[in-house]
């Protein structure tokens, strides 16, 4: 474990198993299926926030015992869709836990494996820890963390899917490959294990990108660009849904 977090379960990412075991267990275990990946990503963004219900916000003594002011707040309360008073929340929690401000790759696929034991979910940390690092530095910021979670949380539905389609997009050219979707896939099987009721096949994985393209390529070059997938997802009543699930978690 890298020394710059403390502990193997902090606090900070435990809302990862409630909201992981809720969307995953009702989507992909009983279902054995997902509708798209879409709905998987929105979840795991979502994950990552500490433990900031509604109530939790307005309560003022816990916002008494919040005392450091990050020195760019004014400019992220412009950057996000948060308040000074949730930022500092959102901080508190995240300095708490990692105190020297950054997270690395490494810790963020050890916090994360912590709620998938029964599978891998290195691959899949690794491509989510990718779309976080906004700046390509090999770290996760407080700055990078809540602007990437206002996207998730409060902003617009074509915000939202944009910053998916970026996660699936694994080498940032414009387009999603089916060489990326089925990396992509079979990371999340990886990371949802053989021990799911009822079994998946081996050939989900591959089922799934054939669906996705199905769905997503309508002039069947063989690639899906940003125009594809907003329109499509935008024409899906579940996707748009989902879009608005955890609209009112902080």
């Amino acid at each position: 474990m890298w020394s710059g977090c403390r502990s193997v379960r902090p606090p900070l990412w435990s809302r990862l198993n409630y909201f992981n075991n809720y969307w995953i267990a009702m989507k992909f275990c009983r279902e054995t299926h997902v509708d798209t990946p879409t709905e998987i990503t929105h979840n795991h963004f979502v994950s990552l926030s500490p433990s900031l219900h509604a109530g939790s916000i307005a309560d003022e003594g816990e916002l008494s015992t919040v005392c450091y002011r990050p020195e760019g707040l004014d400019r992220l309360v412009q950057q996000t869709k948060f308040s000074k008073k949730e930022l500092q929340v959102l901080y508190r929690g995240f300095k708490n836990e990692c105190p020297s401000g950054v997270v690395n790759e490494e810790t963020f696929k050890n916090i994360y494996s912590q709620f998938f034991p029964q599978g891998d979910s290195s691959m899949y940390a690794h491509f989510l820890f990718e779309a976080f690092d906004t700046h390509n530095n090999g770290s996760v910021s407080f700055e990078d963390f809540v602007i990437s979670l206002s996207i998730i949380l409060r902003g617009s539905i074509t915000d939202k899917l944009n910053w998916a389609f970026n996660l699936y997009d694994l080498n940032k050219d414009g387009c999603i490959t089916r060489e990326e979707m089925t990396d992509i896939m079979h990371s999340i099987y990886d990371m949802m294990g053989k021990y799911t009721y009822p079994s998946m096949k081996d050939s989900a994985p591959m089922d799934h990108v054939d669906s996705f393209f199905q769905k997503m390529d309508k002039n069947n070059d063989g690639v899906v660009t940003i125009e594809e997938f907003l329109e499509t997802c935008q024409k899906d009543e579940n996707i748009m849904q989902s879009m608005h699930m955890f609209d009112n978690v902080i």
